[in-house]
């Protein structure tokens, strides 16, 4: 399967339980996210209902047959009104599916969808080490910016963060 083959939109309410399934995944078995106990549907909905189809905070998500198979979304960087123009990116691809253009295809479509919306920076911190999410920033135009040292703690360790950025309109 190729990104080609997945159609990217906006995500939906009937969405949320793949979108759960796929990111409690990375919640039980991985340092990608510091997040500790997995999300139900419910404790999901107020996250969710974040997003809209304009603007600055929007969830876009790549389905195939039915299937979520990955999400890329826009959050609020910091509760404070002169960061409102930055915002802080968030990109899961289904387990398994990865490499096949997914992540690419998902962020071109959001930076598309953002467009005319009040959004000047970008924002991405990932853990470290992820190489394939590293790879993929670096393609969409990301920088590193800095790195937070230790700033997470989840099975047992200290984790890093790399932080990237890039403006919205690149070039």
């Amino acid at each position: 399967m190729t990104a080609t083959t997945a159609v990217t939109r906006h995500a939906r309410d009937a969405d949320l339980a793949q979108i759960v399934d796929l990111y409690n995944h990375y919640v039980r078995e991985t340092a990608i996210t510091f997040d500790i106990e997995p999300f139900t549907v419910e404790t999901r909905a107020a996250w969710l209902g974040q997003f809209r189809e304009t603007g600055p905070h929007q969830l876009l998500v790549a389905e195939r047959g039915g299937e979520i198979l990955g999400y890329a979304g826009t959050m609020p960087f910091r509760a404070k009104a002169a960061y409102d123009r930055s915002v802080e990116t968030t990109i899961y691809i289904r387990d398994g599916f990865g490499g096949q253009g997914l992540g690419r295809a998902l962020y071109e479509a959001l930076f598309h969808a953002l467009e005319g919306a009040p959004v000047h920076r970008l924002l991405a911190g990932m853990t470290l080490p992820n190489d394939a999410s590293d790879a993929l920033h670096r393609r969409m135009g990301f920088e590193p910016c800095g790195v937070f040292p230790e700033v997470g703690f989840k099975f047992g360790r200290y984790w890093d963060v790399q932080w990237y950025d890039r403006p919205l309109r690149a070039g």
